[in-house]
């Protein structure tokens, strides 16, 4: 902040910025607006006389207690006939905060709020400097309109709302592509020979950005870019299913595929080797991280985007789809002070979701709560996140070794794929910590002998591990188009041995679910909690049908039956559930 106030003038530039000409000086605005006294001024005044460290006026005020750094940015902005703006990063437009980095930002304290009409008003610290909105207006193109904010303001907003230097802003896309557009789009690019100036091209950037977000909005898990002889197909998972997008003509692929690759920071010219990166978007006003994965094949590279929304990353333990009693059980196992607790499924069937479920219902207040991941999915509050990277040796064994120095309460590791992460995952059990991690088992009971087939010796398995919770994703009846249909007999005594049933429902297929008479996913969970036979049976090395057999003796459930329940509550049908815990 400035001692001498400035007032607003227009300049060559283009700036409505400010001068220092006829401005009344800040103790006197600040006595007049009644937010300090004279004696309060005369003695700021001597302290920065007497102090002789060149220290602003407003500062001293500040450092004095007799004003704070909004009443003084206040008092700036009305000395010099400048707005001032309260919360900025309330009133901040999402879309334009892009146009300055976020150094830039930090460096000079001030934050784009919105654009109309080709003029950019920007929040600022220090409304005085009309050659830094000259350089704003020269950065940005557009004509530059100063309002006043206090510097603590400022510097919150800043972190919160502007994008880090791999951060898109994607919000306002309403417009869909049309064939007619594409068409006009594969003219442009094919007349522009350069990929980096292909993949920077206005309507290459907006295509790509429209698929991010139309994806991000239907609830997506996945966007795949597929080339093929005569088309790029690109489709989105939904539901666990792949839908047809959009079907752009071939000669884009080049132009689309690189220009997801500079989004992700890859090597558009590297087309041979497979690459991995990140993306990271603004939507909305939330952050949304992409996992970008591309592989050459014969008709062309092939592009996966993972999208790991933070809207869906924390999901409660009750809406995971957990019956009352398996939710109690599972709460009861995470609220054990050591041992083993794993979430086994194959690839896709909502391990991650529920290990993060788990970590967000816990006391991160008063705990140390540590997770070994690869990759990071999703920040979660109040947890210490490591994500393991095998070029430089920070391997899932290293990273638990290390970590285990940091006094955890709760360690999750994001997968036990090796003997020696099984074997210290162990270990740290036996010394008193909670370990949660997940396995690739088809059931629960599969679990103990997996890990007793990577070297856990079978006593130290039965000793360590408190429960497995084993797990399948299932599709939901859209509730839009849901009715109740016949079923065969056979399939209503199926149900009707493990549930009252009132009726069977389906859906019909509507604009809702893209005719599928499905929208969203739910769990269908068993829980394997090894009591005393259990424990005796792992130790002795039983074979899987053999423990699974003594597990049921002892009451465990399968997730057929926890799917068959679903099914008589009307969630879902017998062919998804029957489909979804197939051996």
């Amino acid at each position: 902040m400035r001692a001498n106030t400035p007032a607003t003038t227009t300049n060559t530039s283009g700036v409505r910025g400010t001068s220092t000409i006829g401005v009344a000086p800040l103790g006197e605005t600040l006595i007049e607006a009644g937010a300090i006294t004279r004696t309060q001024l005369e003695a700021a005044l001597a302290s920065q006389r007497e102090g002789g460290d060149h220290r602003l006026l407003g500062e001293v005020l500040v450092s004095l207690g007799f004003a704070d750094e909004a009443i003084i940015a206040e008092g700036l902005a009305a000395g010099c006939g400048l707005p001032f703006v309260r919360d900025p990063a309330r009133i901040a437009d999402p879309t334009v905060v892009e146009l300055l980095s976020r150094d830039f930002a930090r460096q000079h304290r001030v934050l784009p709020l919105f654009l109309v009409r080709g003029t950019l008003t920007i929040a600022a610290a220090e409304p005085s400097n009309v050659y830094l909105f000259e350089e704003i207006a020269r950065r940005t193109g557009h004509r530059v309109q100063v309002a006043a904010a206090s510097a603590c303001e400022l510097e919150a907003a800043i972190e919160n709302w502007l994008p880090a230097a791999n951060v898109f802003v994607i919000d306002d896309i309403h417009d869909g592509v049309e064939s007619a557009d594409l068409t006009v789009l594969e003219r442009q690019v094919s007349e522009i020979t350069d990929l980096a100036e292909i993949a920077g091209h206005g309507p290459v950037v907006r295509l790509v950005n429209w698929l991010i977000h139309d994806a991000v909005e239907e609830g997506a898990s996945d966007i795949h870019v597929e080339p093929g002889d005569r088309d790029l197909r690109i489709r989105f998972r939904i539901d666990g299913r792949l839908h047809e997008k959009i079907r752009p003509p071939h000669r884009m692929a080049p132009a689309i595929t690189s220009r997801i690759k500079i989004m992700a920071e890859l090597d558009i010219a590297e087309r041979r080797l497979p690459q991995d990166g990140d993306i990271h978007v603004l939507l909305d006003g939330r952050r949304v991280d992409l996992r970008v994965s591309t592989m050459s094949g014969r008709q062309g590279e092939k592009v996966v985007i993972r999208i790991i929304d933070s809207r869906n990353a924390i999901v409660a333990p009750e809406r995971l789809g957990m019956s009352v009693s398996i939710r109690d059980a599972w709460s009861d196992l995470l609220a054990a002070p050591n041992g083993v607790v794993l979430v086994t499924g194959p690839t896709g069937s909502g391990k991650s979701t529920t290990l993060y479920s788990a970590l967000g219902s816990m006391d991160a207040d008063s705990l140390n709560l540590s997770t070994i991941e690869d990759p990071v999915e999703a920040v979660i509050p109040g947890v210490n996140q490591f994500q393991v990277n095998e070029r430089t040796g920070f391997s899932f064994p290293s990273a638990l070794r290390s970590m285990l120095r940091q006094d955890p309460d709760v360690v999750m590791v994001g997968e036990i794929r090796d003997e020696e992460t099984a074997a210290i995952a162990a270990q740290a059990a036996l010394t008193g910590h909670l370990v949660l991690s997940s396995l690739h088992t088809n059931d629960a009971c599969a679990a103990p002998v997996r890990l007793v087939n990577l070297g856990v010796e079978p006593f130290l398995v039965a000793t360590v591990l408190r429960g497995v919770l084993a797990q399948r994703l299932i599709r939901r009846i859209c509730p839009q188009c849901r009715r109740e249909v016949d079923v065969e007999a056979s399939v209503r005594r199926m149900v009707e041995a493990v549930a009252e049933v009132d009726g069977f429902h389906a859906g019909e297929g509507c604009q809702r679910c893209r005719g599928t008479g499905f929208s969203g996913r739910a769990g269908v969970f068993e829980l394997l909690r090894p009591d005393q036979a259990i424990c005796d049976a792992i130790s002795a090395s039983v074979p899987h049908r053999e423990l699974a057999e003594i597990a049921r003796n002892a009451g465990f459930e399968s997730m057929r039956i926890d799917g068959l329940r679903k099914v008589a509550e009307g969630l879902t049908t017998v062919e998804e559930v029957l489909a979804a815990t197939a051996a």
